[in-house]
């Protein structure tokens, strides 16, 4: 069931519904004078209070990311008791971790960014309360940054959890980058001009030492 050919497919629907639902979803948007840009239409903002996200931004990737996270830890326990290599056991208890891990993560930097947008589309602040709209917008714009380290946080948290990843890691970064970087930076720097590229220069400097 679980084929190349039909992880492209799923990927290439779900690429479609995200395009097609934000461009529905966007077009709601309006601009108010005393609100600025928000969900005018009385319909887009129950589904964005009721379903987006709660739901499709919200709850249902974090249930998703739970219960594989729960099924890769029940994987590894049954593994353990096989007998299987030690190398094995570990690497499958470190990716394991890698996992669990990286759902905590997802669920502490994403829930409440989701939380605040849905309270602030169902009771959004007006301008002509300067005070509020100011703390409004700057409790948005930190839980936003906080939602953003989502998408930049694997390397280090994998870092931090997984020793074979920071061998990995230093293996790529030391090893093969930085060895290569300094062999190139030596090899331009100790670079020998030929011969035969002397004596135009010298046939150059006599003639103006003619002139």
């Amino acid at each position: 069931m679980c084929t190349l050919k039909l992880g492209r497919y799923l990927s290439f629907i779900f690429i479609c519904f995200a395009i097609i639902h934000s461009t529905a979803l966007g077009s709601s948007y309006s601009i108010q004078p005393t609100l600025g840009c928000i969900i005018s239409d009385h319909t887009w903002v129950q589904y964005s209070t009721y379903f987006f996200y709660p739901v499709l931004s919200g709850f249902l990737p974090i249930v998703i990311a739970s219960t594989f996270s729960i099924l890769a830890y029940h994987n590894v326990r049954r593994i353990v008791r096989r007998q299987l290599p030690i190398v094995r056991r570990k690497l499958d208890k470190q990716i394991t971790a890698m996992v669990l891990m990286r759902v905590i993560a997802f669920v502490c930097l994403v829930l409440p960014y989701n939380a605040y947008r849905t309270y602030a589309t169902n009771f959004p602040t007006s301008r002509s309360v300067p005070m509020a709209y100011a703390v409004g917008r700057l409790l948005q714009a930190i839980l936003l940054s906080i939602n953003n380290i989502n998408f930049v946080i694997n390397f280090y948290i994998f870092i931090l959890f997984s020793s074979r990843f920071r061998r990995q890691a230093k293996l790529v970064l030391v090893k093969r980058c930085w060895e290569r970087w300094k062999y190139w930076c030596c090899q331009i720097n100790n670079q020998i001009e030929p011969e035969n590229s002397i004596a135009p220069c010298n046939s150059q400097i006599e003639s103006e030492e003619n002139m």
